[in-house]
Order: structure tokens, then sequence, then C-alpha cells
């Protein structure tokens, strides 16, 4: 019991730094903690749904969201998981498994080669959140 608590912990942390804490959760619930892969989802959605609604409404408050071009990614993300879950449903999990295996193996093999693209040059302000609010007010031309 105190590696699974130890695990939601480190996961925790590492997810806040950016790290995907979410797939490493996922990770220990099917290697160390028997759980099946979709089973491990289900619980790393549960465990990531609070975190979330914190960071929206803090980040709301803050005037960091720029709501207009967001809402039509939230609508499709939502209407793609829904999809997702009814699907693999009907998909073995060992396939289940494998296909989330190599997703991840991809996923780290792209940030391990291929640098973020602002690393390469700079950005002078997030479309996705109001100029007003950047980085301390910073004026743009």
């Amino acid at each position: 019991m105190f590696w699974s608590f130890f695990a939601a912990f480190l996961t925790g942390i590492l997810a806040s730094l950016g790290v995907g804490g979410g797939m490493l959760l996922i990770i220990y619930l099917t290697v160390f903690g028997g759980f099946d892969q979709l089973s491990a989802q289900g619980i790393n959605l549960l465990y990531f749904l609070p975190i979330a609604l914190l960071a929206v409404i803090l980040h709301t408050k803050n005037h960091l969201i720029n709501w207009k071009p967001l809402i039509p990614a939230i609508l499709v993300g939502v209407i793609g998981a829904i999809a997702g879950s009814i699907i693999a449903k009907f998909i073995d999990k060992e396939v289940l498994r494998t296909v989330f295996a190599v997703f991840v193996l991809i996923i780290g093999v792209k940030e391990i080669l291929y640098k973020k693209e602002d690393e390469k040059m700079p950005i002078k302000y997030n479309t996705a959140i109001p100029p007003k609010t950047y980085r301390g007010n910073y004026k743009h031309s």
C-alpha cells in the first residue's frame, strides 16, 4: 500500500513539472499494480481531473486562458475521449497494452531527439494567452 501512495505522490510531482506523470502512473499500475490497461487508464483519468480543474480555475482567474480558440479543441477532445473509451472496450487488452507501449516509446524518442519549437527561436507571445497578460504585461508589437 505504501508503494501505491508513493507512486501516486511521485507521479503527481512529475506531472506538475511537465514530465508526463500520467504515463508513468499508467506504467506503474499495469506493471507493478496488477491492473489491466483499461482500468489503469481510467484510474489515471480520475487522478488527473481534480488537478486539471484546479489549474483551469487558477489560470482563468489570472486571465491566462483565451477561451475562444480552446472551445473547439475541448469539444473535439471530449468527443474523442468518449469514442476512444467505447472503442477500447472492443480491443483485446494485450493489443491495447502494446499500442500504449509503442505510443509511449514514440513520444519518448520524439522528446529526446527533437527540440521544441519554442527552444529553436523566440516567440513574441503564445496565441492561447491574451497579450495583455502574457508574462508580466510586456508590450508587444
